[in-house]
């Protein structure tokens, strides 16, 4: 029905994730009649420069434009705290609370036996060396099966260092009503419980 060039920009936009078919078709068709010249080259060229000016930190792993990234040579950064992180967006949700100051270790993903990904497919032989003259590492992997996993694991490797391990504490957000919580939800709550 379409022509070529059309299906050819959906399966583009279908090779997103959350882009389903109806999805990709809107965008791609947006893209057609509501882009101009200009709007589709600047799109295009962000795309490739993307590709070509992007990298992983040769320390941390953090998607950066520049090798180390600016938060690896930020000196006012705390050097003895380490928060470990599956992916490079954590990395920036965790930058807008503007609550961590220390240093992050991005694992590019996460142990999942079902996807076949395991520890060596992960960011790990450059963590080892920089947990000497950390004290505490913060694993903040998502409360998931695969999280979880991939927690227990970093944990295990850290037995033989002098590090405080801790993890991010989940449960209830703040605002919202207990009613509308999960039972997983509620029972870290419990216990995640602090002092008051």
């Amino acid at each position: 029905m379409y022509p070529k060039i059309i299906k050819e920009l959906i399966e583009d936009f279908q090779k997103l994730p959350g882009i389903g078919e109806k999805t990709a078709e809107r965008l791609a068709l947006y893209l057609i009649n509501n882009f101009s010249m200009e709007d589709a080259k600047n799109f295009a060229d962000h795309i490739i420069n993307s590709k070509d000016k992007l990298s992983n930190c040769q320390v941390c792993g953090l998607i950066t434009d520049i090798n180390p990234c600016k938060i690896c040579e930020n000196k006012l950064r705390n050097e003895k705290l380490l928060m470990i992180v599956s992916e490079s967006r954590d990395v920036y949700l965790l930058e807008r609370t503007g609550v961590f100051k220390g240093k992050y270790h991005v694992l590019g993903g996460l142990i999942d036996f079902s996807r076949g990904i395991n520890e060596r497919d992960l960011n790990i032989q450059t963590l080892i060396p920089r947990l000497n003259g950390v004290t505490e590492v913060v694993i903040a992997t998502n409360s998931t099966v695969e999280g979880e996993l991939t927690a227990q694991y970093l944990k295990h490797l850290m037995q033989d260092y002098d590090i405080k391990v801790t993890r991010l504490a989940y449960g209830i957000p703040a605002g919202s009503d207990l009613k509308y919580a999960d039972s997983q939800t509620l029972s870290q709550a419990i216990i995640n419980r602090r002092d008051f």
